[in-house]
Formats: structure tokens, C-alpha cells, sequence
């Protein structure tokens, strides 16, 4: 059951109470019988269970979201001078 926090207009008592969420709201306050309004924080969320976090459900490829075009780079080798072709010949036998 959800906890509520209640603050009177007249003292400024601050209470909290654990009330199921179909009861009614308390409307006087329990030092001063003065008019209380409910306080409203921020809820802290947690989540259980698998699916909730980026990790949870990652395929094994991941997925692009936008489509760049791919910038390829060719690396060529240092220029090496220009040899000959080595013509070794055979010494024939007449």
C-alpha cells in the first residue's frame, strides 16, 4: 500500500500515512483538527526483471541507427625503385 505525505495549512504538521488507494483522504489534521492537503514528491521507480536496461536484450550484432556512409582509406607501401627483371640464363651446353 502506498504511503502518503500530508501537510496542515494551519499548523504545518507534517504526517505521513499508509492508505490503501481506494480510502479517502484525510482532511484534518490529527494535532490541530486544521485542513491538511496532501504533499506529492517524486516516486522512486524500481524496476525488477530482465528487458529494462540496454544490456538486458543486446543482439549479438548492433544495429546501426543511422546510415553514414563508410569512409575507406587505402594504405599503399613506400614506393620501392623500379627494378629490372633478373633474365638469368642457363648456360646451355653446345
Amino acid at each position: 500500500m502506498p504511503t502518503y505525505e500530508y501537510l496542515c495549512n494551519k499548523c504545518e504538521h507534517a504526517f505521513e500515512v499508509v492508505q490503501s488507494f481506494s480510502d479517502r483522504a484525510i482532511e484534518d489534521c490529527p494535532k490541530c483538527n486544521g485542513k491538511v492537503r496532501k504533499v506529492f514528491n517524486n516516486v522512486g521507480v524500481v524496476f525488477k526483471g530482465s528487458g529494462f536496461y540496454k544490456t538486458d536484450s543486446r543482439s549479438t550484432t548492433p544495429a546501426t541507427t543511422e546510415s553514414k556512409p563508410e569512409v575507406k582509406t587505402e594504405i599503399k607501401p613506400a614506393s620501392k625503385p623500379a627494378s629490372k627483371p633478373e633474365n638469368k640464363s642457363k648456360n646451355k651446353k653446345d
